[in-house]
């Protein structure tokens, strides 16, 4: 049997009901799930759970990660700012497809207050089954990685 792809979830007290359900549906559909939080709908601060979740995609402990905050902008924000993580925030099954199809996104954003669990649970579908193209894309991915370590390796000098 092969092995269950592993998803990191995080969110925020805004995103925190959505991201109980998202739990819920991926674990019902066989994914293996590691919730970085929090546990209860508490004030949080967004970027302490994007950036848990982004470090467990990139460092390969996870393949994908899903965040939900009020919009997703945040989440995707912080996230963005770990090397190797490329967040999409898309709160339509469009943006979705083309996250994944075009720009290979390994983190998923979502906002809590603009998204029914319903329709998440589409975007969660088309998101995880929508493969990368690569082709004239694999050469804007590599783009976006070049960009990373150029930045991330000067800020280190």
């Amino acid at each position: 049997m092969a092995e269950r792809i592993r998803i990191a979830l995080g969110a925020d007290h805004a995103g925190f009901p959505l991201k109980e359900k998202i739990r819920e549906y991926m674990v019902r559909k066989g994914y293996e799930v590691e919730d970085a939080g929090p546990a209860a709908p508490v004030r949080v601060d967004y970027p302490d759970y994007a950036a848990k979740v982004a470090a467990r995609v990139a460092a390969g402990e996870a393949e994908f990660g899903v965040l939900v905050c009020g919009t997703g902008l945040g989440m995707a924000m912080t996230a963005n700012k770990v090397p190797g993580v490329r967040a999409a925030t898309c709160n339509d099954t469009l943006s979705a497809h083309f996250a994944r199809c075009h720009n290979d996104a390994n983190v998923l954003a979502l906002g809590g207050r603009l998204v029914d669990p319903a329709t998440a649970e589409k975007i969660l579908d088309i998101w995880l089954s929508t493969p990368f193209e690569g082709g004239r894309h694999q050469r804007r991915v590599k783009k976006i990685a070049a960009l990373d370590e150029e930045h991330h390796a000067e800020r280190n000098k």
